[in-house]
């Protein structure tokens, strides 16, 4: 298992700190909450020095891909460790792992989009990633001479082992790269024409499949490779940053899927674990998600990123969330099968 690391976030409070949904007025120690995360530097930088400013709250923050992230809390749900799964948590994860999370819908779900809001009870939906992304290197795209505008665009020759991607079956991201591939590519939603695209999109991977996200998005910034299949957050992120990187959402449709925050079943920090709830989709963190690389749930409140591209001016694709839930694991065996028999 990928080694784990933990940075403790500890603000200096003063006496007179104005504690919020975390804690009473004047409180100097509102306590800590654990959390663990997939979530990029830039989401995490931007939200939980707000939050402990706003509550008095400590956060430990342990980052590490969704899969093991998952894997740890089942392993510690004798003795939990944390008390959230920020980043990563959805409902195709809480479909699998129904023991794992503490009941709990936030006061302030009223906020965020009707479409957005919390109907199971465990999980509260706070950000909307946008899974159909490509991020191109520009300088080996033209030496190339190709042009990437959609998925038809990953099969031609000259891309062969040029494509970063992930895997489905352990990557959170990677498997929502999928769901918007079957949904887009086939004749109908998920048919076999569109997995007869996959197969051809695992053939061009060339036997090249990344262990972790970050890996995708980095390794086409410097260079390592042409494309890769990733998501919205970091990609703009490096465009932001100045990489010279273009991104690209697919002409034949991106789908926008809702990330969530769990409390994790009988947490230490209860109390602490869903003041963050409550802070995720408040107004002033939705306010700050606004400015960032991803959308938030509460859609009255738009994007005031310039490198981020209007909605309006990308073909967005609805995806059936709790139908690609059901088949999760019948589809991530699929192309397992489709990648061992591949040549």
């Amino acid at each position: 298992m990928k080694k784990f690391w933990k940075v403790l976030f500890a603000g200096s409070l003063a006496a007179s700190l104005l504690v919020g949904c975390g804690g009473d007025s004047g409180k100097t120690d509102a306590g800590k909450v654990v959390i663990y995360s997939p979530n990029t530097e830039n989401e995490v930088n931007a939200i939980i020095p707000a939050f402990e400013e706003k509550t008095g709250i400590k956060v430990e923050l342990v980052q590490g891909k969704t899969g093991e992230l998952v894997t740890r809390i089942d392993s510690e749900k004798g003795n939990p460790q944390a008390d959230i799964l920020w980043g990563g948590m959805n409902l195709g994860v809480y479909t699998t792992n129904p023991d794992l999370w503490e009941k709990y819908v936030s006061p302030n779900e009223n906020l965020i989009d009707e479409n957005y809001r919390n109907t199971t009870g465990y999980f509260t939906n706070y950000i909307l990633s946008g899974s159909g992304c490509f991020i191109l290197n520009n300088k080996l795209m033209k030496e190339l001479g190709v042009e990437v505008k959609g998925y038809k665009d990953l099969l031609q020759p000259k891309l062969k082992g040029k494509i970063a991607s992930g895997d489905p079956t352990s990557s959170s991201s990677a498997w929502a790269e999928l769901t918007n591939m079957l949904l887009v590519m086939g004749e109908k939603p998920y048919d076999e024409k569109a997995w007869d695209y996959v197969k051809d999109f695992v053939k061009q991977l060339n036997g090249v499949e990344l262990s972790s996200s970050s890996a995708i998005y980095k390794g086409v910034a410097e260079g390592e490779y042409a494309v890769g299949v990733s998501y919205e957050d970091p990609c703009v992120s490096l465009l932001q940053d100045g990489a010279d990187v273009t991104v690209v959402y697919p002409e034949e449709g991106a789908v926008w899927l809702p990330a969530s925050a769990a409390i994790i079943k009988n947490a230490p920090n209860m109390e602490q674990a869903k003041a963050f709830i409550d802070f995720l989709i408040s107004e002033e963190a939705q306010q700050i998600i606004s400015g960032l690389t991803v959308r938030g749930t509460n859609t009255t409140i738009k994007s005031t990123n310039e490198f981020m591209k209007p909605m309006s001016e990308i073909n967005v694709a609805y995806e059936d969330i709790s139908y690609c839930a059901d088949h999760k694991a019948e589809w991530q065996a699929k192309y397992a099968d489709i990648k061992r028999d591949t040549k």
